[in-house]
């Protein structure tokens, strides 16, 4: 895991030795994701120059230093990330008489003999990992832009006076002289709703993200950024799984994800540095540390947080599993106090907006799991993979049932649930409890009632997810100026053909709420600290199968995971799992009323609003009023609005 950084300007600096010290200032930005090792590249003629740092985790010598040339000399390559498959690609390239005479052991190298073999695009498609890369082809004086199929790794890139700027974080591009840090204001009104800001825009103008599965190609002196083109896409993947679907038994299915997975587990484990996992005793993680365990000689080394607020903490859970497989297990509970210390930290860390709170957590745990090893495993995928998100069964039934409600009545129940008290719902709750079926339950009952409740009047299913995924459903009343851009959630026509409700959400979630929230949230907490962070459940190969399975293998008497489920069981009790899905959440609401309302009063402050003329007070001071007194639960609202305070007060003291 590393960082990468460039740029290509139509008119060369005087040397090549000028654009090596700045292109090293750039790179010098990203410290934390590569401490171990920093290089730099150059051609004054062609105006490139690309620089890295590294963190070393495969081929820990000299020959794994990048920036890196091919044999030939034609092709120079900066790579973020791991292509787990390396092995089998030098095989193949030393069988078909191709393989070069190898100096070290790392994947950077074959994968440059694998471009010189079979070319960019062909190469790219056999590549099995998480990469973001930024390849100079010296012959031809193309620069190629390449971002993994899920969008695991990060890649940035702007455009400004024809000189091409790219990084792994917006930090790199503004150590750049011809970089002009403009806010996109329609980009914020994205934030509002998403709690990000969603591929491919960025919080800066002319400087977008490079989707998933895409490739961008350009030569010096461009004017404007030709269009990335896919070589992969997540639609194309759903649309063929759906038209030539599985056909074999459920046991048949199960063994061939048992099959996958494990297969994935072992290229993740593939390290030359000690490596551990995220563990939060959920499905997804738990499978992760079995088949991890079930490849390893020794106890895997497994990593959890909790919290002492009821309804947050899962550390308990964690432990019980862990006792199960045998992992060398370490928690840590942590006090409001140490999860509120982070959040200072949180502008520098996400470089542009972003108000995940889980964020906190997920820092928390990795740096912790930081100070044994420097790869984790995670879970991340699971859910929107096999259908594990609570609203893809309750959502598909809530429709079912609002439908059936003339729309004046809804409307009625709506207002009646959005007056009630929060501790009058946790109450009413609690009581009925007993009486409701497992998939009904909830940690977090108010919270969940009320944002039903917000939607319970959508004119379609399509409007009724916007609503549930959202946050704020009409940014442009709040963001000054903005408009809200296309994306997947606000333009249905982006999605492939499908009537099923609980598809199109899990699609919809595929490629926005993964790799625009879950997977940025991963990247930079244990970037932040140093820690490779790799996905195994992310393996494309799983999620191609995973489309050619028939929603009753996901999604089962109102229960995810089903598929996910069988391949576990043969490793785990089911009583050690059996109980409601938890978020990986802290308690945020209670705070902003608490430890946190001095600083949230003052980044909220009227004044202050109307002089930075970003936001509309009014909508904003009447949310924080009315979670004050407790009428309403508006802590991922504020969060939105507080993260987007705190990112722009860290960039006016830079």
């Amino acid at each position: 895991m590393c960082g990468l950084t460039g740029f290509l300007s139509p008119s060369a600096i005087t040397s090549s030795d000028d654009l090596v010290r700045l292109v090293n200032r750039m790179a010098t930005t990203m410290f934390l994701r590569g401490p171990d090792d920093s290089g730099e590249w150059a051609d004054a003629a062609a105006g490139v120059a690309l620089g890295f740092r590294r963190l070393a985790i495969v081929d820990l010598s000299p020959t794994g230093h990048q920036p890196m040339t091919s044999v030939s000399g034609r092709y120079v390559i900066v790579f973020n990330g791991e292509v787990y498959n390396f092995k089998e690609l030098r095989a193949e390239l030393e069988r078909c008489g191709k393989a070069p005479n190898f100096r070290g052991g790392s994947d950077t190298e074959v994968m440059l003999a694998c471009i010189e073999a079979w070319g960019l695009q062909s190469s790219v498609r056999r590549f099995v990992g998480m990469f973001a890369i930024a390849v100079w082809d010296r012959t031809e004086r193309v620069l190629h832009l390449i971002r993994d199929r899920l969008g695991v790794k990060p890649l940035y890139y702007g455009l400004f006076d024809g000189v091409l700027l790219f990084g792994s974080e917006l930090k790199p591009l503004r150590a750049h002289p011809a970089f002009r840090g403009e806010i996109n204001r329609d980009a914020v009104a994205l934030y509002l709703r998403h709690n990000c800001i969603p591929s491919p825009y960025s919080i800066y103008r002319r400087v977008w993200k490079l989707p998933p599965g895409t490739i961008l190609s350009i030569s010096p002196g461009a004017m404007s950024p030709p269009d990335p083109v896919p070589y992969w896409t997540a639609r194309e993947v759903v649309e063929r799984g759906m038209a030539c679907p599985f056909t074999g038994t459920e046991t048949e299915a199960v063994d061939r994800l048992e099959e996958l997975l494990k297969d994935s587990v072992g290229l993740r484990m593939i390290a030359d540095v000690p490596i551990g996992v995220f563990l939060s005793g959920g499905i997804d993680s738990s499978t992760v540390v079995a088949l991890m365990q079930a490849q390893s000689s020794k106890p895997v080394k497994s990593f959890s947080i909790g919290f002492h607020e009821e309804g947050y903490d899962e550390a308990r859970h964690a432990c019980a599993v862990a006792s199960h497989f045998g992992t060398d297990h370490t928690e840590l509970y942590v006090s409001s106090k140490e999860a509120i210390a982070v959040i200072p930290k949180l502008p520098g860390i996400y470089d542009e907006p972003f108000a995940d709170s889980s964020q906190i957590p997920t820092y928390l745990v990795s740096e912790m799991t930081r100070k044994s090893v420097t790869v984790s495993l995670s879970g991340d995928g699971g859910d929107e993979l096999f259908g594990g998100y609570n609203r893809y069964f309750q959502g598909r039934s809530l429709w079912r049932q609002l439908k059936l409600v003339p729309s004046p009545i809804r409307r009625s129940i709506a207002r009646l649930l959005a007056a009630c008290h929060p501790n009058l719902l946790n109450t009413i709750y609690r009581a009925c409890e007993p009486a409701l079926p497992h998939h009904l339950r909830q940690s977090l009952p108010a919270e969940k009632i009320q944002k039903v409740s917000e939607h319970i009047g959508a004119a379609s299913p399509d409007a009724l997810y916007r609503g549930l995924v959202s946050h704020w459903n009409s940014p442009e009343q709040v963001v000054r100026y903005g408009r809200e851009l296309p994306t997947p959630l606000t333009q249905p026509d982006m999605c492939p053909e499908q009537s099923d409700f609980t598809l199109r959400m899990m699609y919809l979630d595929t490629v926005t709420y993964l790799p625009d929230d879950i997977l940025v949230k991963v990247d930079r907490a244990s970037m932040g600290v140093s820690l490779e962070a790799r996905e195994p459940l992310l393996d494309h190969r799983i999620l191609e199968f995973a489309w050619t399975l028939p929603l009753s293998m996901k999604v089962r008497e109102s229960q995810g995971k089903w598929a996910l489920r069988q391949v576990l069981y043969r490793y785990i009790p089911k009583s050690l799992l059996d109980r409601p899905k938890m978020g990986f959440g802290i308690p945020i609401d209670a705070w902003l009323r608490g430890p946190l309302r001095d600083w949230a009063e003052a980044l909220l402050d009227e004044g202050r609003l109307r002089r930075e003329d970003m936001f509309e007070p009014a909508p904003i001071r009447e949310k924080w009023r009315q979670h004050l007194d407790g009428r309403h639960n508006w802590q991922y609202y504020l969060w939105d609005i507080l993260m987007f305070q705190a990112w722009l007060e860290a960039q006016a003291s830079q």
